[in-house]
């Protein structure tokens, strides 16, 4: 089905087939290191042109891929796949620019789907690739490169983001989203189109992740990518050192506020650096530092009192439009889970406790499970199967296990837990699948399947027919100080939201009240 013949790149030794002339085709120059990736419907005049760039003039072979069933929509995608894939792959480093990547449709591509697989055996087979497909789809590099194919929806955005500041440098933007909609994706993208443009390459730029965790690992995605660096990735903190001409701010609704945080020294001293009291916050300090911030946010993912509300937010944004333009932008397709946004407008009506209809969903998982045992065995045997299987729980529990290992932090019919033994990356980390992980360890990564725990904190009135609190079983001391009874509801019912929006093939619910149990499973069924 596909031909892969290799050509000397330096000496200009292609071969004499016909089709190497006029057939749509796809190339990979490679010199062990490197690697760029392209296609052609004229691959020997593609090669003259690539011999007389000094950028490509580090190449010494080239690998022609050729199928007979090609035409130019299949090797136009084709080559966004190789891309992606050959990227996560880390055989070489790629140095392709992402400009004009995006998921196209063609006729009989589902087919084509399927046969991408058999040509990237091939590739295996060749050493022109390490890994499985598989292996690269369960990697942070494949989840978080600035390579994916973007949907229209996310195309639409970074074309209109990248229009407007070219028009106007200075000014404020903001792109919502719900979870899986692809903020991080459409913000780490806008990075690498900006740091593979002339026109940005001498202008401060920087990417900031507020949660350590996450923080950590695109800091590893970055050191991976042609033209990104590590140190392009930073926290709210670093911000307060230098001015800014743009930053792309993803998760800020995790920014802070000087309220229920643990660093308040730290806080208040970058407050008083940039002349500010701590009656501001971290979302001030990236308006004062910056020339053109671009805010990736989400209002129901805020998930304590140090995180920026709407309120605060949309009072923040009223007052910046005094200094600047500020312009908004919305993603509403969600890419994250199979179910869609079917599945994400199902867990909002279930959170809002008014939900009174049997939900039937297409191609996803989603059901309460009664024994904890067969919960517990089932999330194994999918982490065994597919990985990336985890179980995650709310602030029901207290965290015994931190200080002393030997120590179990939860019991459900007879199976004892505990929670993650670490914050940052932790689920990749060594026996992730047998703990468990709270909301700071969780939000912004994707998983294949979630294992939910809804503990004792959250519960249901069959009488009021609404979503209960009892702060007295919610241990996250930070979250629950200064958080009124109705605040902390909403709060907790973020975190929910969150955890139940993780991942991309089903979520599995165990849920400790009787009566929250109940109205769930009228909704969804028991298993």
């Amino acid at each position: 089905m596909f031909k892969i013949i290799e050509g000397n790149f330096k000496n200009q030794e292609y071969g004499t087939e016909n089709y190497l002339t006029n057939w749509p085709m796809l190339y990979i120059l490679e010199n062990g290191k490197e690697a760029y990736i392209g296609e052609s419907n004229h691959v020997k005049t593609r090669m003259n042109q690539h011999h007389m760039s000094v950028e490509k003039s580090i190449f010494d072979k080239v690998h022609f891929i050729y199928s007979k069933q090609f035409n130019q929509s299949v090797t136009f995608d084709y080559e966004s796949k190789l891309i992606q894939y050959i990227v996560a792959d880390e055989k070489f480093v790629v140095i392709n620019k992402n400009a004009g990547i995006a998921d196209k449709e063609y006729f009989d591509k589902e087919k084509y789907d399927v046969d991408f697989h058999i040509l990237w055996h091939k590739l295996q087979r060749e050493k022109l690739a390490k890994h499985s497909i598989e292996e690269i789809e369960n990697s942070d590099l494949f989840k978080y490169s600035p390579f994916k194919e973007l949907n229209d929806d996310q195309r639409d955005a970074v074309d209109k983001i990248t229009q407007r500041i070219k028009q106007n440098p200075y000014q404020a933007i903001v792109v919502n989203g719900m979870p899986g909609s692809g903020k991080t994706i459409v913000a780490i993208y806008i990075m690498k189109l900006l740091r593979d443009s002339e026109e940005y390459k001498n202008k401060k730029i920087g990417f900031v992740v507020p949660p350590t965790s996450l923080r950590k690992t695109l800091s590893k995605v970055f050191r991976s990518i042609y033209g990104l660096k590590a140190t392009d990735v930073i926290g709210p903190s670093d911000i307060v050192k230098q001015h800014y001409d743009i930053l792309l701010v993803d998760e800020a609704h995790r920014l802070h506020q000087y309220k229920n945080i643990v660093n308040r020294a730290s806080f208040k001293a970058n407050c008083k650096a940039l002349g500010l009291t701590t009656e501001s916050d971290e979302l001030d300090w990236i308006m004062q530092q910056c020339d053109c911030p671009i805010l990736f946010y989400d209002k129901m993912q805020v998930v304590g009192p140090s995180g920026i509300n709407i309120e605060r937010f949309d009072e923040k944004m009223k007052l910046e439009q005094n200094r600047r333009l500020v312009t908004y932008y919305s993603l509403l397709t969600q890419m994250r889970v199979n179910g869609g946004n079917d599945y994400i407008n199902l867990v909002n009506s279930i959170l809002s406790g008014k939900c009174n209809q049997q939900a039937c969903l297409e191609n996803y998982d989603f059901k309460v499970m009664s024994d904890f045992n067969r919960f517990n065995n089932l999330q194994q045997k999918l982490e065994d199967e597919f990985t990336l299987s985890r179980m995650i729980a709310g602030y029901a529990w207290e965290w015994k296990s931190k200080k002393d290992k030997s120590l179990y932090d939860m019991e459900l019919d007879g199976v004892k837990k505990q929670w993650n033994y670490r914050l940052e990356n932790w689920v990749l980390s060594e026996d992730a699948d047998k703990q468990v992980g709270c909301i700071h360890t969780i939000q912004g990564f994707d998983l294949n399947y979630g294992f939910v725990i809804m503990g004792n904190e959250i519960g249901y009135d069959p009488e009021s027919k609404e979503i209960i609190v009892r702060p007295e079983n919610y241990y996250d001391q930070n979250g629950r100080k200064t958080a009124s009874k109705e605040e902390l509801l909403e709060y907790i019912k973020h975190i929910y939201y969150v955890l139940m929006t993780r991942g991309i093939k089903g979520t599995y619910l165990y849920i400790c009240d009787d009566n929250l149990r109940k109205y769930v499973s009228s909704i969804i069924g028991v298993i």
